[in-house]
């Protein structure tokens, strides 16, 4: 069977029409400067050559959605804590592992013996858990509002199944309060943001509401193909030209304007907003998710004792101003001297969605 479906948002004969019409709107405009939230828009944009394409009046900011590379230096290295415990397995996804912390990274550890192990799905660790009953399986919880649910189902799943060895580090982000964060700040200049598709079919699109009124910002949630980013671009530009700061919703396919119910109670039944750390940006109240106190067995910050850790961040390192959208990745000095995929010195580099990867990929 064809993909039809696919095709239609990659057809380069309709992609050109919109782009004319945007080139013609915006024509002898001040520039307008949209942020895309999220690391999987940066990388579409990236590898659809959208950037180049754009009017000159329409500048994109990569913004801090990739959950790897806005995991703070401190939580990296507690996870190095927990994989230095020989009765741990540490267990999380693939990019998190090659993420340097103050002295190393998950993956040097497994290099000097650590039992560290990757995995696709958090029911995976559940399973390592099962299978090793005389071993402690931590599972460091990293992601958005997108991932962050099922993790709660592994963790609800082990307590159903009476599993007393698994416990998740829980290091989730939420979205809408680090928008709040960054429009708080002085230091961006922003007229919009375009919305994660995949975040927001969990949380809804009214969940961006009080960032659209409060703050008199254009907002709309967009899918990953790239029409659907120039037709959300469209969107914010006629926003922007019109006076209006509303939510819109251009991936309708799959996105509504109260999300995933069921998602949503999933997270309310195992997760409880809390302050939360992101690198670059500190921390941010309300913008993480603890474990309630009803699952706290299953809550490896209060199975274990873990000590206070002295953090030493790369100081040439400028992942965090990337991520605050303040430069672009070629203004950093290292990147592609001495950081590049390869022998990645920040988060950014590392991530399939960073944003400092996408640059190195994609532009020469």
């Amino acid at each position: 069977m064809a993909l039809r479906y696919v095709d239609e948002f990659r057809d380069g004969g309709l992609a050109a029409k919109i782009l004319l019409r945007l080139k013609k709107t915006v024509h002898g405009l001040e520039p307008m400067h949209f942020m895309e939230i999220c690391g999987t828009h940066t990388v579409a944009v990236f590898r659809s050559g959208l950037r180049d394409m754009l009017p000159e009046a329409v500048r994109l900011v990569s913004g801090p959605g990739c959950p790897v590379c806005v995991t703070a230096d401190e939580d990296i290295d507690r996870a190095i804590w927990f994989a230095r415990r020989p009765e741990v397995i540490v267990t999380s996804f693939g990019d998190l592992l090659r993420v340097p912390g103050s002295e190393s990274s998950l993956l040097e550890e497994r290099s000097r013996g650590a039992d560290v192990r990757m995995v696709y799905a958090s029911y995976e660790a559940v399973k390592i858990a099962q299978d090793h009953p005389d071993r402690e399986v931590v599972f460091i919880g990293i992601g958005f509002e997108t991932t962050a649910p099922t993790v709660a189902a592994a963790i609800r799943q082990a307590a159903a199944q009476g599993i007393d060895n698994f416990s998740v580090f829980s290091v989730h982000k939420l979205l809408p309060p680090v928008m709040r964060a960054l429009l708080d700040s002085d230091s961006l200049r922003l007229d919009g943001f375009l919305c994660p598709g995949h975040v927001t079919t969990v949380i809804g699109a009214r969940a961006y509401e009080e960032v659209a009124r409060g703050y008199g910002m254009p907002c709309v949630v967009t899918g990953f193909e790239p029409l659907d980013i120039l037709q959300g671009l469209s969107m914010l530009v006629d926003q922007k030209r019109s006076g209006r700061h509303d939510v819109e919703i251009q991936y309708r396919r799959g996105v509504t304007w109260e999300g995933n119910p069921a998602a949503q109670k999933l997270l309310e039944e195992i997760f409880e907003p809390a302050d939360a750390a992101w690198r670059g940006l500190g921390s941010i109240p309300g913008s993480g998710l603890a474990i309630r106190s009803a699952y706290a067995d299953y809550d490896a910050a209060r199975r274990f004792s873990i000590p206070e850790i002295r953090v030493r961040e790369n100081p040439a390192c400028r992942c965090g101003d990337v991520l605050r959208g303040v430069i672009r990745p070629p203004e950093c000095p290292l990147f592609r001297k001495v950081c590049r995929p390869q022998t990645p010195k920040g988060p950014c580099m590392v991530s399939s969605e960073g944003t400092c990867g996408a640059y190195y990929r994609y532009t020469s």
